[in-house]
C-alpha cells in the first residue's frame, strides 16, 4: 500500500495508535527549534541503528520544517488559516524555524504547540534524505513529504513500544514487544522507496495488538471501566470512577476531569485537547505522552507521570472564571 498517493491533512491531535487514531498537526515546537518539549528521549540497543541512540522527540534544529509544509491545515480552533498540502506555512522562515513560535497560542495556532513528530522530522532530513531539503533540492520535495507520512507513525510506534517494553516484566510478551521494536526501528532506516512501499497500517495493527496486551498486563489487578474509544466531549467526569480505566483512543476534548484520580488508566491515543486536568492525578497513568498534557489544561496541583513536564501555558488563565454572585448590602435602618 502506498500512502504517498494520499495527501496528508493534519488536525491538532498527536496520536495515530489503536485503530482510532487521528492525523496530527503543527510545526513541532513552541520553543522555535531545538528539542521539542525538553529532554531528548533515546532508545538504545538494536533499534538504534548501528548502536547509537534513536531520538523519539522532535529536534526542529535538525529538520527542514517538513511538518510546516507537508500537511494541509484546516482553519479551526487549532489553526488560524487554511493551508493546502505541500505549501509552506507563511510563518516558516528561511532557516526552517517558526517566525511566531513565542506567540503561537495567541496568534491562533495552538495545534502547532502540541505536535511532536517523535523525532521523525530530523531522521527524515538527516538520514533518509542525507541532509537534503525540499528548498535546495525541489525535485525531492514530494518524495520527502510522502515519506514523512510513513515515517512519523513508525516513530510514534517506537515510542509506544519502548514504553511497553519498560512496563513489561521479562517473559514471552516482553520478547515479542522487543522484536516488534527492533523491526520497527529497521523499517525507519529504509530508503524512500522502502518507506513508500510499506503497508504502515498493517504494521501498526500488528504492533497495536501487542501494545493492548502490554497495557492489560500492566493494569492487572487494577483494571477499571472499559471506555475505549468513548466519545466524552465536554463530559463532566468528576464523579465517574476512572481509576485503572481503559481510555485508549477516547475522545476527551473539553472533558471536566478536575480532581479525578485516574490511577493506572491507559491513555494510549486519548484526545485530551482542552480537557480540564486541574487537580487530577495522572501519576500512574500508562502511555501518557507529553503532547497530551500540552493539549490539555491543568495547574500546579495536577499530578504528572514520571518524566513528563508541566506545560508552561498551564499557568495562564485559559477560561474565564465564573462571576461570583453579588453580595447584597444591608439596607440602612
Amino acid at each position: 500500500m502506498r500512502l504517498a498517493a494520499v495527501p496528508v491533512r493534519f488536525v491538532a491531535v498527536n496520536f495515530m495508535i489503536d485503530g482510532v487514531g487521528r492525523e496530527v498537526g503543527g510545526v513541532g515546537a513552541e520553543n522555535g527549534g531545538g528539542v521539542f518539549g525538553g529532554e531528548t528521549v533515546r532508545v538504545d540497543g538494536p533499534v538504534a541503528g548501528g548502536g547509537g541512540g534513536r531520538e523519539l522527540r522532535a529536534d526542529c534544529s535538525r529538520c527542514a520544517g517538513v511538518c510546516c509544509v507537508a500537511p494541509a491545515f484546516t482553519a479551526s480552533a487549532d489553526f488560524a488559516i487554511d493551508k493546502p498540502a505541500g505549501r509552506p506555512c507563511p510563518n516558516l522562515g528561511a532557516d526552517f524555524r517558526c517566525g511566531i513560535h513565542t506567540e503561537l497560542r495567541q496568534r491562533g495556532f495552538p495545534g502547532c504547540t502540541v505536535f511532536d513528530c517523535f523525532g521523525a522530522g530530523q531522521h527524515l532530513t538527516q538520514h533518509t534524505f542525507a541532509g537534503r531539503d525540499w528548498r535546495a533540492d525541489p525535485a525531492t520535495a514530494q518524495r520527502m513529504f510522502d515519506s514523512f507520512a510513513v515515517l512519523r507513525p513508525l516513530h510514534e510506534l517506537l515510542w509506544y513500544l519502548t514504553e511497553a517494553v519498560r512496563l513489561t516484566p521479562p517473559g514471552p510478551l516482553r520478547d515479542e514487544l522487543t522484536a516488534a521494536l527492533d523491526e520497527t526501528g529497521r523499517l525507519t532506516d529504509g530508503t524512500p522507496d522502502d518507506l513508500l512501499a510499506l503497508d504502515v497500517d498493517a504494521h501498526r495493527d500488528r504492533a497495536n495488538r501487542l501494545l493492548s496486551r502490554a497495557a492489560e498486563q500492566a493494569r492487572a489487578g487494577r483494571a477499571g471501566p472499559d471506555r475505549r474509544g468513548a466519545m466524552l466531549i465536554g463530559t463532566d467526569l468528576r464523579r465517574t470512577p476512572l481509576t485503572g480505566a481503559n481510555l485508549r483512543g477516547a475522545c476527551l476534548i473539553g472533558a471536566d476531569l478536575r480532581g479525578v484520580r485516574l490511577g493506572a488508566a491507559d491513555l494510549t491515543g486519548a484526545d485530551l485537547r482542552g480537557a480540564d486536568l486541574r487537580g487530577a492525578d495522572l501519576g500512574e497513568c500508562l502511555f501518557t505522552h507529553q503532547s497530551q498534557l500540552d493539549a490539555a489544561r491543568g495547574d500546579h496541583r495536577t499530578v504528572l507521570p514520571p518524566g513528563l513536564r508541566r506545560p508552561s501555558h498551564w499557568s495562564l488563565t485559559l477560561t474565564p472564571t465564573r462571576p461570583q454572585p453579588r453580595q447584597r448590602r444591608p439596607r440602612p435602618r
